[in-house]
């Protein structure tokens, strides 16, 4: 099976409206994995690993993100697979 990966950085309103945890979530369900994490302009980034078709997925879903949130734009950087993780976290800090 294809591996993936994909780093994304989502614009909006996306800070203080359940981004991070909802992502969490998606991954979980679609089992890929990586992290998510906040960033000081008001964005969020995130890391994503696994079968082609699922990181595509939830690379889908950050263009709408959780009910709260107003997406405006996403970055997307496709990169190498690593198998860098072996599960998906929320990041805290900067």
């Amino acid at each position: 099976m294809d591996q993936l990966r994909a780093r994304v950085i989502v614009h909006g309103l996306v800070q203080g409206v359940w981004f991070r945890a909802s992502t969490k979530d998606e991954a979980d369900r679609l089992g890929v994995t990586g992290w998510v994490r906040n960033l000081p302009d008001g964005s969020v980034e995130a890391l994503f690993e696994g079968p082609t078709k699922k990181v595509e997925a939830i690379v889908g879903w950050c263009h709408r993100g959780p009910a709260g949130a107003k997406v405006n734009s996403v970055d997307i950087a496709w990169e190498p697979y690593t198998r860098e993780f072996g599960h998906f976290e929320i990041r805290y800090g900067r």
